[in-house]
């Protein structure tokens, strides 16, 4: 079973169109909050782990 190009674009289309109504602005803050907290949180992480692992290696 295949699926078309319009088939995938309509039904995707469909799907953000039905949720767009539903979505309001503090949902929105809330998730660009969130994900960058995420993001600095990761980035940290990182950091320290390749520090820990330098020190590791000596």
């Amino acid at each position: 079973m295949t699926a078309n190009n319009h088939t995938l674009s309509g039904t995707a289309g469909g799907t953000f169109l039905s949720v767009l109504p539903n979505i309001h602005s503090e949902d929105i803050a809330k998730t660009v909050i969130l994900a960058t907290v995420g993001a600095i949180v990761s980035f940290t992480i990182s950091l320290l782990l390749k520090s820990l692992q330098k020190k590791h290696k000596k």
